[in-house]
């Protein structure tokens, strides 16, 4: 597998908007390189067996179940607004509304 040059990791520093130094460049390009070996290996085992998944847990809903009941009247509701009018909270324009 090819490796990344330092001009390859100058390059993608500068797509980032990352100001690099240039220990920071060479310690990158290590790290990288590093990566890209170990996805190498990764690449060569037999996963023809394995079936795809996009998850590598399994997931289960955390969040309790919505059960209807009663709500709060609208009185109650509005009691905390800073203003009211007719039965609706009012609140600052934002779009250049009077």
């Amino acid at each position: 597998m090819a490796t990344l040059s330092r001009a390859d990791v100058e390059h993608v520093a500068h797509l980032a908007r990352l100001g690099l130094s240039g220990d920071e460049l060479e310690r990158l390009q290590g790290q990288l390189n590093h990566i890209l070996e170990q996805y190498a290996k990764l690449a060569e085992l037999d996963t023809d067996a394995i079936a795809p998944t996009a998850q590598t847990i399994e997931l289960e809903s955390i969040l309790r179940d919505d059960v209807p009941r009663p709500s709060l009247a609208r009185d109650e509701a509005l009691a905390g607004a800073p203003e009211t009018f007719e039965g609706r909270v009012v609140v600052p324009a934002i779009l250049g509304g009077d």
